[in-house]
């Protein structure tokens, strides 16, 4: 190996004088051999809580052997992660958010402290995959996400089906339209094995999303968690990052303007999470490139809807690689002239040469053509007015709905509205308001993904609006308006709303507004003060006094 290639970890192990460290490392299985070669650091997240990760740490070992058969030595450690889908619904939820930012700054620290010459992270569940990426930008060492792939489709009564069907299910249940032990069959069958959730919700936005950006291998993370070619793309991983070494290629030079449109583009023309947009926000300002909400919606509405994918669509993330997966999405791109095909990739090739290396599988349905796309424009849309100054974030995909105007239900948090639809007091027509649930205010802006699925469940789903200054699952859907900025805890205009109050919401026009004059908005918020904290100690009390706004991406400052 080209000595050249060890840029940092020399200054750990080399000399009479690193003589301690050296004798640290052989007392774990390290010989001189591989004190002498890179040290390339290979992070992931295994966690016996859930299928996205619990993979991990077995395809971390296909990584090493990939480094060390090009000439390395790996270094595998672990960081956290929360299960957005376990803790959904209560408490827990406050944790997901949070765990970006410690999942970044664990990563960071382990490699800083120990002078990586390079790095491979491999994730799967929502926050895991835009936490490694902010890692990377922040160290800017030579090195990648992987993401673990999606698991497989579950069958229920002769049909695929992924976890948002069971959260559906849980509404349709208490609308008395589904017993408990349909209800029960739903739950044993929905997720057969290891791997994350299976629409094009958050894990799988993101992970196409990093690999149309160029900093993780395109047709790597769209082979399933579960399929037998995952242990290769794992193993030809570990060489890959040698390669990135010896070119001295780093995440800097790949985390561009343009990558960042890319990434955003793939977003809109997969239908892909809202949560995106909080994500690469993120991972802007760590990259130090300038983006903004109104890019999101400049992009989205020049960029149709091409994939067919749950929870709008039909289809799931595996249906997507064996139609030709991430590659055949670019190339659909690049067709329409959307894609900046110049942009550098992990590969060492540009996104555009990885576009042409597309292979559509004969008669797929998942990916439309250019000229017949499901909608002419994306699956996001940026909603301004006096209801959100500051921005807020509407889903398309799976919605026909553009506009809705009716009388505001409020809710002072998640817990209340869901029992309120439980209670069947949501009327069609009603525009449910849940706030304190922003950065802040939850604190951690948890999901309402069991709100939203409660909602399609009891048939409201086409009838009713949500506007919270929370935010959502990648699987819901329905016209749902989420991370509303300002938010309530810091005064924004959602703290003034009152029962009855008219909200009219308009994505033709892109507004969200209370139909109430300026002047009385105003005599309502002086009158108003924030609750207290709901946490004054510990790492939720740390979070709330650092978060930024969820226009900013909800990063700690």
């Amino acid at each position: 190996m080209d000595k050249g290639a060890r840029r940092n970890s020399t200054l750990l192990l080399d000399g009479p004088e690193r003589a301690p460290a050296r004798a640290y490392f052989k007392a774990v299985g390290y010989r001189d051999e591989d004190l002498r070669r890179p040290l390339v650091g290979v992070a992931h997240s295994w966690i016996e809580l859930m299928p996205c990760n619990f993979h991990l740490r077995a395809l971390a070992q296909k990584v090493k052997e990939g480094i060390r058969a090009a000439g390395g030595t790996p270094v595998e450690f672990n960081t956290i992660a929360v299960s957005d889908g376990i803790s959904m619904g209560t408490a827990g939820m406050k944790a997901s958010l949070v765990s970006r930012e410690v999942i970044a700054d664990s990563i960071e620290l382990v490699a800083r402290g120990h002078l990586f010459d390079g790095l491979v992270i491999l994730t799967g569940c929502d926050k895991t995959i835009p936490a490694a990426v902010m890692a990377l930008l922040r160290l800017n060492l030579p090195g990648f996400m992987l993401y673990g792939g999606s698991i497989q489709p579950g069958r229920y009564r002769g049909r695929d089906v992924t976890i948002q069907d069971v959260f559906e299910a849980v509404g349709a249940y208490q609308a008395g339209k589904l017993s408990a032990e349909d209800l029960r069959e739903m739950e044993d069958v929905a997720c057969p094995g290891a791997g994350a959730c299976g629409g094009q919700f958050t894990a799988n936005t993101m992970a196409l999303a990093f690999a149309m950006m160029g900093i993780a291998p395109i047709g790597s993370n769209d082979v399933p968690a579960t399929d037998s070619a995952k242990e290769a793309v794992a193993v030809q991983a570990g060489g890959l990052v040698m390669d990135l070494l010896r070119a001295d290629l780093r995440p800097r030079g790949i985390v561009t303007r343009g990558a960042l449109e890319n990434a955003i583009a793939a977003v809109a023309a997969s239908g892909g999470s809202t949560n995106a947009v909080l994500h690469l926000l993120a991972v802007a300002r760590e990259a130090e490139v300038p983006l903004s909400l109104d890019d999101f919606d400049r992009i989205s509405a020049r960029t149709p809807l091409l994939a067919d994918l749950k929870p709008g669509g039909r289809f799931t993330a595996v249906d997507l690689y064996r139609a030709g997966g991430e590659r055949l999405l670019a190339k659909r791109l690049l067709e329409l002239e959307v894609l900046h095909p110049e942009e550098m990739t992990v590969s060492r090739r540009s996104i555009g040469e990885e576009a042409q290396r597309a292979r559509e599988t004969p008669g797929q349905e998942v990916v439309r053509p250019p000229a017949s796309p499901l909608k002419p424009w994306g699956g996001l849309a940026i909603l301004k007015g006096n209801l959100a100054p500051e921005g807020s974030v509407v889903k398309l995909a799976g919605n026909e709905r553009l506009a809705h105007r009716g009388p505001a239900r409020v809710f002072e948090s998640e817990e209340e509205a869901f029992a309120a639809i439980g209670r069947a007091e949501i009327e069609p027509g009603d525009v449910v308001v849940i706030r304190y649930e922003g950065p802040v205010g939850g604190p951690g802006m948890r999901e309402m993904l069991g709100v939203t699925a409660a909602l399609v469940g009891a048939g409201l789903g086409e009838s009713v609006a949500l506007v919270t200054d929370g935010r959502f699952s990648g699987a819901t859907r329905g016209l749902m308006v989420g991370h509303v900025a300002p938010e309530a805890a810091r005064g924004g205009p959602i703290a003034a709303v009152r029962d009855g109050d008219l909200i009219t919401l308009d994505v033709r026009t892109r507004r969200l507004d209370l139909e109430l004059a300026d002047e009385e908005v105003h005599r309502r918020l002086a009158r108003w003060t924030p609750p207290p904290p709901r946490y004054e100690s510990g790492v939720m009390a740390k979070y709330a006094r650092l978060v930024s706004s969820a226009a900013s991406g909800a990063v700690t400052r």
